[in-house]
């Protein structure tokens, strides 16, 4: 229940519905009682047990509720009948229908804040959920697949809303259907109830032997749908290398083990959950026999129990039993809803270490460079950087060169913040960037990667995506320095054309100069530019180089590049090997040292 709890603090903002939703619960669970004792009354007067009482009772107090009911009735049916006797019939059947009628009415109300209460709760968590995906630094995702988060985000909210929220219409209702109608019942024969205290904790008690591994099995079910949501994600994203390496088979026998495994889960849950309803049948039904037998003797062999009122005690006996399988199979819910909500609360719940300090400043300007002061750095147990220094300092242009985990990317990773230093500085402009909010820091620089990340969406909105104030004007100036507005203006709808998953129906060159148009469009004073032209052909090479050098005019730029020409014209080169600086000058410097630059460009040139 430690995770319902949890789960509950969303039902918050929702608190009215679920006043309305009680109030109504309340009203329900007590002509839902009434609807069955009213069928006694009618009883009375179809088996004519009624007495003749002339003078009107009279209300001496709640100890003698029953015989004052009891005798009011007999009083109004003397009443009625001298008149007509079937006038008496008539009201009677109307009492027994407005009873329903009532019940009914309450019931629909209940349902409906319910509803209201629920999709509410379901919209904030989803919410919450996805906030907190987007928050969460990189490197957890790096451990986690992706498939798992989808999962979690999808069908385990969806089975917190079947099992943990389907439970609070029964918080109420069925707890207070059970106590009106145990009241009545003991109103009625407190012997014949006795055995109704006996029936409910033996039956949880069989009920609960059949449920304990239930949780387990569903966290399972979850899990694995979990693994093969992650396949399809990879087989998706991955689908050319797949065909063009003819390794169907493999990715469908992998995404057929865990759609097996899945089918042996999802048979032995729903069959353990399934067997509470015939479980806790056959115990009301068995039960029910007893009341007969016992009630039966009451009735004819000792005559204390009128037929009527024996007759209405086994109408309340058996509507008892709808509340409690509703809370037996409420149990089940309980222990699948743990096993969803303990998932999701597990991404609501992990501590985001790339956090703003409370005392964070609003950085809103740059003035005069980027130092990085003996930082060291590991994604896991080897340093990538170790003691590393460099400064880039504003106006300037420093490229990273140097074999592919030589630390370049790492850099750019660290200058931006999505990951945070083991050891030393990075500062800008004199101020440790852990200093500085997050999203101050990241609206001074421009992003521009080797995998042109584009979405579902048309040019114009890929390129605003730094600024969505931007009007089409700006869009259309942002494009043309990108080398960019010729061919967008070739397409169907131009700039208001939809560029499909993650732009693949464009080119890769296309791709990347709306990558760079975007940027320029933020216009920040840094730039960042991670290998942008390592994965194009010549022709886009060069239309893409002449786009970076315009939009890398009069600004600071850090420049990791795997193709040597295009660096040529940096201020500074800097040459890494194994996480640190072996080499450092402008081009010509660095071809006179004769050194690790020369052979690359010497490499580079003979390829």
């Amino acid at each position: 229940m430690t995770y319902f709890r949890k789960i509950l603090r969303f039902a918050r903002p929702y608190r009215g519905y679920a006043i309305l939703n009680i109030i109504a619960n309340i009203f329900y669970a007590f002509f839902s009682t009434l609807a069955m004792v009213s069928l006694f009354p009618m009883l009375a007067v179809l088996f004519n047990q009624t007495e003749t009482v002339e003078t009107e009772p009279v209300w001496t107090g709640l100890g003698d509720v029953k015989e004052f009911l009891y005798d009011y009735l007999n009083y109004f049916v003397t009443q009625r009948a001298g008149e007509d006797s079937s006038d008496a019939l008539i009201f009677m059947v109307l009492l027994v229908l407005i009873m329903f009628f009532l019940k009914n009415v309450f019931g629909y109300l209940a349902m409906y804040f319910i509803t209201f209460l629920r999709n509410g709760v379901l919209k904030d968590l989803r919410n919450e959920l996805y906030d907190k995906t987007i928050s969460l630094p990189i490197s957890h995702y790096s451990e986690k697949r992706k498939g798992d988060t989808i999962a979690r985000l999808t069908s385990d909210v969806l089975e917190i809303q079947h099992s943990f929220l389907s439970i609070l219409e029964l918080i109420v209702r069925e707890p207070l259907t059970l106590l009106f109608a145990i009241v009545a019942m003991v109103s009625i024969s407190p012997k014949l109830t006795l055995f109704v205290f006996i029936f409910l904790p033996v039956s949880g008690f069989i009920i609960s032997l059949i449920g304990k591994s239930l949780k387990r099995k569903s966290d399972k079910v979850q899990k694995e749908q979990g693994v093969f949501l992650s396949i399809l994600e990879e087989t998706l994203g991955g689908l050319k290398i797949i065909k063009g390496f003819t390794a169907e088979n493999r990715f469908s026998g992998k995404f057929r083990e865990s759609t097996s495994r899945f089918f042996r889960y999802s048979n032995t849950l729903p069959n353990r959950q399934n067997l509470a309803t015939p479980a806790s049948e056959f115990l009301g039904i068995a039960v029910i026999g007893i009341l007969l037998w016992y009630g039966g003797q009451m009735v004819l062999v000792d005559k204390t129990l009128e037929p009527e009122l024996f007759i209405t005690y086994m109408g309340l006996a058996y509507q008892i039993l709808t509340p409690a399988k509703a809370i037996s199979k409420a149990s089940y819910g309980v222990k699948k809803g743990n096993a969803a909500a303990e998932r999701v609360l597990q991404i609501l719940e992990t501590e985001n270490r790339i956090i703003d300090k409370p005392s964070a400043i609003e950085k809103s300007s740059f003035e005069t460079g980027i130092k990085l002061e003996n930082i060291s750095f590991k994604y896991e147990d080897d340093y990538v950087l170790k003691n590393f220094n460099l400064s880039v300092p504003k106006g300037e242009t420093v490229a990273l060169v140097g074999q592919s985990g030589s630390g370049k990317s790492t850099i750019a990773n660290l200058v931006t913040r999505f990951y945070d230093v083991n050891q030393g500085e990075i500062k800008i402009d004199g101020t440790d960037i852990r200093d500085i909010t997050k999203k101050s820091l990241r609206q001074l620089m421009g992003l521009v990667t080797q995998d042109s990340i584009l979405f579902n969406d048309t040019v114009a909105k890929n390129i605003s995506l730094g600024k969505e104030s931007a009007n089409r004007d700006e869009i259309v100036a942002a494009a043309k320095i990108a080398n960019a507005h010729e061919f967008i203006e070739g397409l169907p709808k131009g700039y208001d054309t939809n560029i499909g998953d993650s732009g693949n129906k464009l080119s890769g060159g296309q791709k990347q100069r709306l990558s760079i148009a975007r940027a320029v469009l933020k216009n920040p004073p840094i730039m960042i530019l991670d290998e942008a032209t390592s994965a194009l052909d010549t022709e886009s090479e060069r239309l893409v180089q002449d786009a970076l050098e315009k939009m890398m005019r009069n600004r600071t730029s850090i420049v990791i590049a795997h193709r040597l020409s295009t660096i040529q014209n940096a201020n500074k080169i800097v040459v890494l090997q194994k996480g640190e600086i072996v080499e450092q000058g402008s081009h010509l410097e660095l071809l006179c040292q004769n050194g690790v630059y020369k052979k690359l460009v010497e490499m580079q040139s003979l390829g």
